[in-house]
């Protein structure tokens, strides 16, 4: 039985003893478990709790009495009566030894390495010491597409199989493999085939959760600085809703100073012209996806499929590729942010009195799908020109910050710019894992009923379980939704779908765990998961919002009463809808090859 099995069973107890401390764990802890008990700091690498037990990087091996091999003490079990030792003579040498059989496949040229700073295999190595290693440096060539969002270097993977693990198990997308064998062996793309050639869906949690800077989003910064550098440019910079959860952690900045207020002003001095907020476009989707889910629910009720959320590029690309037959009904609604840059290209420039050919629209987000979207041939719609012209990351923008000398600490809080500042709290929980759900269920109540719904009526769709159902009163149409996070959970929910286990009016998927609050393109914090605890600050600025609701946005009803009319109007489907089969997953131009006639 595996360790993590047994953990899951077992409520007896062991004791053993730790570098000379006695410490009692459940019965099938690790050695690892125990140790940690002791508070004795045994290093990792490889290991991911219940997701990647391997122990191939060999770095936290110890050194258990009667036995004369190390063991690894991520993956053995602790035995009542065992004496291990953390630190003696032999386990030191044999982790140095390890590691710099590590480092001598390790490109170390930390100081142009995204992950400088934040690199475990830096921090395991500075730890032990080693400031030079006798073997030869033996590096992979280096192959890979510089246009693509996401970005593998192998000259700096060490092989520990975590992308392998989370792309398999955790998102079900399977783009990860080993390929050759024994020293020649590498992590590469499934297959051996190109990156564009196959159905990566973009979610980035293979780059969370490296430990090193193998993974990586493709840097836009240069980009960005360009435009700004450009006279002739107007420069108008979204922010995301879950980014405010996140861009203080390189600071160290709590919840409560980490505002997105601070966000602002830190952006100001860097020269943007103009800087807004993406909750209004957020809550923009739900009056559109809100009201096309009233149009939808005569379907769905008659044993049709149900309408799925389409503001999570990341699912997007996967029910594409691995569910075809349910894009049609997939919402076409655009994301928050390709609505937004619409608007900033026709509504905004019109009140701004700008040529949109002379914007340049920017969004910072938490993800790495974002980049992929803002380029579909089906999102240049308001102007002819790309509606975004270029996304950045938190983690781009933290370096951007620090490239700037920015001094967030001394800086006070500023508004968004007007008329596009304004969001909901509805806007705000669009972050976390059910938060769409809710707000789009909160507006469906109102365009329904015409009162606005209890506080907190729809809380049975927020937590971070990965399959959440639940069944709402709507007017006295039973509503019967779903929600999932992370991608083999979804994977679960559509085949049960497809083959009619299960039945639904309404379904939020976002792509990965605990939703955007928990993107790829958010920091890292290497082997923590902090989804719960970015969702639960963003329901608590729902709480205080002064709107909570979409339709109670004052921008939104002046948008709509000054440009877009209604709800799924003539120039909102022209501008805030789109084509869900206006671009193609890798699987869908093979297939369509496939079926094409043959010359």
């Amino acid at each position: 039985m595996k360790a993590a099995d047994q953990r899951a069973v077992s409520t007896a107890q062991v004791t053993l003893t730790v570098d000379g401390r006695e410490v009692s764990v459940p019965a099938g802890s690790t050695i690892l478990d125990a140790c940690r008990e002791a508070d004795a700091d045994v290093p990792t690498l490889c290991y991911l709790r219940e997701l990647n037990e391997i122990g191939s990087c060999r770095v936290c091996v110890v050194e258990v009495k009667g036995f004369d091999r190390l063991v690894a003490s991520c993956n053995n079990l602790a035995v009542d009566g065992m004496e291990v030792l953390t630190n003696s003579p032999k386990v030191r040498m044999a982790r140095r030894t390890n590691m710099e059989l590590l480092l001598s496949q390790h490109d170390v040229a930390c100081t142009t390495c995204v992950r400088s700073g934040n690199c475990s295999l830096q921090e395991v190595a500075n730890d032990l010491g080693i400031v030079d290693f006798e073997y030869d440096t033996d590096l992979p060539p280096k192959r890979w597409p510089r246009d693509f969002p996401l970005i593998r270097n192998n000259q700096k993977c060490i092989k520990c199989m975590r992308c392998v693990q989370v792309c398999d198990k955790v998102q079900a997308s399977h783009v990860w493999d080993i390929t050759n064998r024994a020293t020649h062996t590498l992590v590469d793309v499934a297959g051996g085939r190109d990156i564009h050639d196959v159905d990566c869906t973009l979610c980035g949690q293979c780059i969370t959760h490296c430990p090193v800077g193998a993974l990586r989003e493709r840097d836009d910064v240069m980009t960005v600085y360009d435009a700004l550098a450009d006279p002739d440019v107007t420069t108008i910079v979204q922010i995301a809703p879950s980014v405010r959860t996140a861009w203080g952690d390189h600071w160290g900045l709590k919840g409560d100073e980490a505002t997105v207020g601070r966000l602002v002003a830190a952006l100001r001095p860097m020269g943007f012209d103009y800087i807004v907020n993406t909750d209004f476009s957020a809550d923009l989707t739900i009056m559109e996806e809100g009201s096309e889910l009233l149009r939808h629910l005569p379907k769905s009720q008659a044993g049709g499929y149900p309408m799925f959320t389409s503001c999570c590029p990341g699912w997007v690309r996967f029910v594409k590729s691995h569910y075809p037959e349910l894009v049609d009904d997939v919402s076409t609604s655009k994301s928050p942010q390709q609505m937004f840059g619409a608007i900033v290209k026709s509504y905004y420039a019109e009140y701004l009195g700008l040529d949109p050919h002379k914007i340049f629209s920017l969004s910072i987000m938490p993800c790495v799908a974002k980049k992929a979207e803002y380029a579909y041939p089906t999102m240049r719609d308001a102007c002819g020109d790309p509606d975004v012209d270029c996304v950045l990351t938190v983690r781009e923008v933290e370096r951007m910050l620090r490239a700037d000398h920015v001094d967030v600490r001394a800086l006070g809080e500023e508004p968004f710019d007007e008329p596009l500042g304004i969001g909901t709290g509805a806007g705000v929980i669009f972050g976390a894992t059910g938060g769409v759900m809710e707000a789009a269920l909160r507006t469906a109540h109102y365009l329904v009923t015409g009162k606005a719904p209890a506080a907190d009526m729809f809380s049975d769709v927020r937590g971070l379980r990965g399959w959440k159902e639940a069944t709402f009163d709507l007017a006295g149409t039973k509503l019967r939704v779903a929600v999932a996070s992370g991608l083999a959970n979804a994977d679960a929910l559509c085949k049960a779908v497809v083959a009619g286990e299960v039945s639904y009016d309404f379904v939020e998927v976002m792509a990965c765990p605990g939703g955007c609050v928990g993107g790829g393109g958010q920091p890292i914090h290497d082997g923590e998961e902090l989804a719960g605890a970015r969702g639960k600050a963003l329901y608590g600025l729902d709480r205080v919002s002064k709107y909570r609701n979409s339709y109670e946005n004052p921008d939104i009803v002046r948008c709509y009463q000054e440009y877009l009319g209604e709800p799924l109007s003539e120039r909102a489907e022209e501008l805030l809808h789109t084509d869900q089969h206006g671009w193609l997953m890798p699987s869908e131009w093979i297939a369509a090859a496939e079926a094409a006639p043959q010359a």
